[in-house]
Order: structure tokens, then sequence, then C-alpha cells
């Protein structure tokens, strides 16, 4: 029996949600994968550069990642924070021992005036990653979040404040003139099958579409796309994105989310207590695939994923077939 050919998948992806969806298609053998992370969480802390999305990521996809947490590495060390805070710094972001070194690292490179698109990918070899990590810009792009006290960065919201404040406006700073990278213009130019993790749509996903010309590239690739719902039953796995699109006035469950990806999105998995969404998310011009979308482990994570490249290749013959019928 001859084999099908690896397909070119590229995923957009951000947060515990984008890591464990990465984590799922990289454990199928007959697929390319790049993955388009989110930047926009990206904060200086100790005169150090972090990129959070980025290095779940990379811990989650080399297999050192701490499970019970969802982010950061495994037997980790709080040492540094410690002496930090005898110090009198406030240590409010945590930051493991390993951690930092991955930060002094990448704040070293950037000195030197690296792309910090070849940091995260030598970074991403030498924890020994096979697909690709890609960012949606080499520029600074940080997502700010106004509250009843202000203007605030998303850390302090997300970690400092544990999302207790009620979300007013967002805005990512930097946006309008970040240019893309050549790497995530050609993984989405060159892909057969598009994906989007089960991310938040508004402060994950968003500002990988939202920087110049890439959501333009998703909308005009030739490739399937698919996104995964982050939400079960009217409620998100984990994040504040439930809370945060309620309080922007967003319809916040899986038809939601498909009102906002309308336009370019050819399929919406949702899971199966959602089915009564289906009608509404297809009203959107979106196909509703019902599933079981909740990811407890591995093997979930790797069913979903070869759920996914399943339905891409249905959809990649039926368009053949169709254009052959044409």
């Amino acid at each position: 029996m001859k084999r099908e050919a690896a397909l070119k998948v590229t995923l957009l992806a951000g947060g515990v949600g984008g890591a464990k969806m990465a984590e799922g298609l990289a454990a199928l053998g007959d697929i390319e994968l790049s993955i388009i992370g989110n930047v926009a969480d990206d904060d200086a802390f100790h005169g150090l550069w972090v990129s959070p999305d980025i290095d779940t990521l990379t811990y989650s996809l080399g297999g050192m990642i701490n499970r019970q947490q969802g982010w950061g590495l495994a037997d980790e060390g709080t040492r540094a924070l410690d002496t930090l805070t005898m110090l009198g710094e406030d240590t409010w972001m945590m930051l493991g021992d390993k951690d930092f070194g991955l930060h002094i690292y990448r704040t070293m490179r950037r000195a030197k005036g690296d792309r910090p698109s070849e940091i995260a990918r030598d970074v991403a070899k030498a924890f020994g990653v096979k697909p690709q990590i890609l960012l949606p810009t080499d520029d600074k792009v940080q997502t700010r979040v106004r509250t009843d006290d202000g203007w605030i960065s998303f850390q302090d919201y997300f970690v400092r404040r544990k999302c207790a404040p009620e979300v007013r406006e967002l805005q990512f700073d930097g946006i309008e003139e970040a240019e893309p990278t050549k790497e995530a213009l050609t993984a989405l130019g060159e892909a057969d099958l598009i994906v989007i993790a089960p991310s938040n749509p508004l402060v994950s996903i968003a500002p990988i579409l939202e920087t110049k010309g890439l959501r333009g590239a998703v909308a005009r690739a030739k490739a399937p796309k698919i996104a995964v719902s982050p939400f079960i039953a009217g409620k998100v796995v984990k994040g504040p994105a439930d809370r945060m699109m309620a309080a922007l006035g967003l319809r916040a469950d899986a038809a939601g989310v498909a009102e906002r990806y309308a336009g370019w999105l050819d399929c919406l998995i949702i899971d199966h207590q959602d089915e009564a969404l289906s009608a509404d998310i297809n009203a959107h011009g979106i196909s509703a695939h019902c599933s079981d979308i909740l990811m407890k482990d591995q093997a979930d994570k790797a069913r979903l994923g070869r759920e996914i490249v399943g339905l891409g290749r249905q959809w990649l013959k039926k368009q053949l077939k169709e254009g052959r019928a044409g």
C-alpha cells in the first residue's frame, strides 16, 4: 500500500492549550509541523527578556515541561527568586532556577543584535525539539489590558493579579509597526493544513493574526483551516478567555469563537457537549465538527492531533475532487 505523503502542517498557538495541541500533532509521524507561537505575552523581568508562550512550547515539545503546572520546567527550584526576594525585589513572576538560564541566554543574544527568530530556533534545537517553532514577528509586541485601575501589562493582569480585574479593553502595543517574519509567511504559504490551537482567541491567537500580513496570509492560503475550540460547555479548560470575552461583550462559547474566525476558517472542532451550537457555527460559514476535545493526557493529545490531520486530508481530497470536476 502506498503511504500518503507527509502533510505540511502549520499550527497557530499560544498558552498551555497551544502547547498541548503542538504535542498532539508532534506525536504523529506523517506530518511536517511548524508552529507560529504568540510573542505578545513577552516582557522583561529582573533585566531579562522572558517569552512565556514560546518557552512553554519549547519545554513541552522537549519533554521537560512541568506536567502538573502545564508551564515551567520539571524538577525546578526557586533559589534565584529567593535571593532576589531577600534583596527586596518584587518576585511575583514565577521564574525557576533553570528557567533563568534560558532567559539569560535569550537576553545575551538579543543584546548582540541576533534575530529573536534565530534565538528561538537555536533554543528549540538545544532542547531537542523537532518541529519548527516560529515567531510571527521579530519586533516587540506586547498585550496591554485596561482595567478599572487603568492600563496594565498582560503579565501583571494574568500572573500578579490572577486575572481578577474586569477587562475593559485590550490592545497590542507595537502591532502596527511589527513586520512579519519570512519564516511565518513561508510556513503559512506552503502549508497543506493550517490549525488554530484551542488557545485564547483574544490574547494568544489575535496578536499572531494581527501582525501585519499574517491574517491575509492565512485567508489566502489554499490549505484547509481547522480550529479547535477552547470552550467546553461555555467554559474554558484553563485561562481567562471566557471571562475576557464576556466582559468585552462577546459571546463566550464555541459559537463566539466561530464569530471571531469567520471569513477564513473552514472547520471548527467543538466538544460533543456543544453540539447544540453547530447551527450557530454553520451560520458563520464554518463547518462544525463534534469530538472529545479535552486533552487530559498524551494519548488524548495524539488522538485529537490524528483526528485533525484526518479531517485535513479529507478536506484536501474533497478540494482535489471538486477541482477535477470543475
